[in-house]
């Protein structure tokens, strides 16, 4: 389910994060689906039960899960009301690095190309242009 790269310099929590909100965004997990127990993923994992327990507040604080006291932790069915902070957060970032790279030289067609290409692996979003 998860693949860690415990070389990299990006914190292993950050890692998970960044995986289970694609595994939501995805739709691999659903609305109401219950995520891995802090204790399970640790030993699957093999890494502290207080990075996963790290990673689910970060996860919970950014709305996309929830936790029930002696439940366990579930995706939550309303992320998607807090993804416009996000979009908007992400297309400010988005304008930066395009700036930037456009003041490096890399041509506007190439970033379109990058776009299309990654577009088409991750299923793009929703086409309301």
């Amino acid at each position: 389910m998860f693949e860690l790269d415990m070389r990299s310099r990006k914190p292993i929590y950050e890692q998970l994060v960044e995986k289970m909100k694609e595994l939501i965004m995805s739709e691999m997990l659903r609305p109401d689906e219950q995520v891995p127990s802090v204790r399970s993923l640790a030993t699957e994992l093999t890494i502290n039960p207080n990075t996963i327990q790290k990673a689910y507040r970060e996860l919970e604080n950014q709305g996309f899960i929830y936790s029930i006291k002696g439940k366990g932790s579930f995706v939550n069915p309303n992320h998607k009301i807090k993804d416009t902070e996000k979009i908007k957060t992400v297309k400010e970032e988005l304008e930066k690095l395009i700036l930037e790279a456009l003041y490096l030289g890399i041509p506007a067609d190439e970033l379109i190309r990058l776009i299309h290409e990654l577009d088409g692996a991750k299923g793009g979003g929703e086409k309301n242009d």
